[in-house]
């Protein structure tokens, strides 16, 4: 299944850091999002656009993952001719991941 089946998603930007929270709709839902989104798993589904590293946050009270993605948006705004360059497609891309 996709993860846009059972969460959603928001992610913003600072400089060239990009977040992505995943919200999961059930708390079994959270527990299966725990135990298949690591910090790993979203590196290598950002493969070629995420630098640095991935660091993940629970925060269990929301039934929600944060993940910083380290050195994802080409330098940033101000800096990046990529097209989402402030990150705000990022929550829909990481939606599209296989669990």
């Amino acid at each position: 299944m996709k993860l846009v089946e059972i969460a959603t998603a928001r992610s913003g930007d600072k400089g060239d850091n990009c977040n992505v929270a995943l919200f999961a709709r059930t708390p079994a839902d959270y527990e299966l999002i725990k135990q298949k989104v690591t910090a790993e798993r979203v590196k290598a589904h950002f493969t070629g656009i995420v630098k640095g590293e991935v660091e993940r946050y629970e925060v269990p009270n929301v039934l929600a993952l944060n993940f910083v993605l380290r050195g994802a948006l080409g330098g940033g705004g101000t800096r990046s001719l990529a097209l989402d360059s402030l990150g705000k497609t990022m929550g829909a891309a990481l939606l599209r991941m296989e669990i």
